[in-house]
């Protein structure tokens, strides 16, 4: 009894230095965007997002990139995972080192590989930020993999897959009616992971000359500390939103097992 006693008391402790150590620098940082002059509080920086124009526009395409971004990586990693599983298990580790690599790869040597490409990107499609899309996926590959791969190993795919093919299914409905659902907290722990990262991209996008979000707060930085400082604040809470809810769905998730 007296050691579970202390377990919790421990468990209290530790709670309450990360949970001081993560929402101190949240505090700090709404006090110093509601500072007004002469001491008083003022929420100019706040509605100063609003009226940066240039400043939407690249919050508009960091969303945009996010979503597709997510969605061509979902696209690509998932039926090849699911296939190799099945299919080609000798060629499971030479995809999990290709998925891995960009991780080792820092992100100024990836920006001088894809610069070439990126030129005969821009002449076919434009020079929409939207291209970016192509490199956050490979930057995101790691992450998404690694939540991806936890899922489908919890899951018994090779038993399921021949299941469904046994009753007439073809191989797109094992992967969308049978293998999805299955991993659906795993997809959404990958798109999570992508968001957040394309979120907070920086080096690619300066460096490739395109506006994002982080460019934009970068500028503002050197102008408007303020605005700068509640845009990021706005970002880690967006962050802390999607955390909680993955947390909410994979808890739903699971109960619906148990009950079933």
């Amino acid at each position: 009894m007296g050691s579970l006693v202390k377990q919790r008391v421990l468990r209290t402790i530790i709670l309450l230095v990360l949970g001081v150590y993560f929402i101190l620098p949240l505090i700090a940082m709404a006090e110093f965007s509601t500072r007004g002059k002469g001491g008083s509080r003022s929420l100019e920086s706040w509605t100063g997002i609003v009226d940066d124009e240039g400043l939407m526009e690249a919050l508009v395409n960091s969303l945009l990139l996010s979503v597709t971004s997510a969605v061509l990586m979902l696209v690509l990693l998932v039926p090849t995972m699911a296939w190799i599983r099945l299919r080609l298990p000798q060629l499971q580790r030479l995809v999990e080192f290709l998925c891995l690599l960009p991780l080792a790869i820092p992100a100024i040597v990836l920006v001088v590989g894809m610069a070439p490409l990126y030129a005969w990107v821009n002449y076919f499609l434009g020079d929409s930020p939207l291209t970016l899309t192509f490199a956050y996926t490979i930057l995101v590959l790691p992450f998404a993999y690694r939540a991806v791969d936890a899922g489908l190993a919890a899951i018994d795919l090779k038993t399921l897959a021949e299941a469904a093919r046994s009753l007439g299914a073809s191989w797109f409905t094992v992967l969308w009616k049978v293998v999805v659902p299955n991993i659906r907290v795993a997809l959404i722990g990958a798109s999570l992971l992508s968001v957040a990262l394309v979120l907070g991209e920086f080096t690619i996008a300066s460096l490739l000359n395109f506006d994002t979000l982080q460019v934009q707060v970068n500028l503002l930085g050197k102008r408007n500390a303020g605005v700068s400082i509640a845009v990021s604040l706005l970002c880690l809470l967006f962050a802390f939103v999607l955390l909680f809810a993955l947390s909410y769905v994979g808890q739903r998730r699971r109960q619906t097992v148990v009950e079933e």
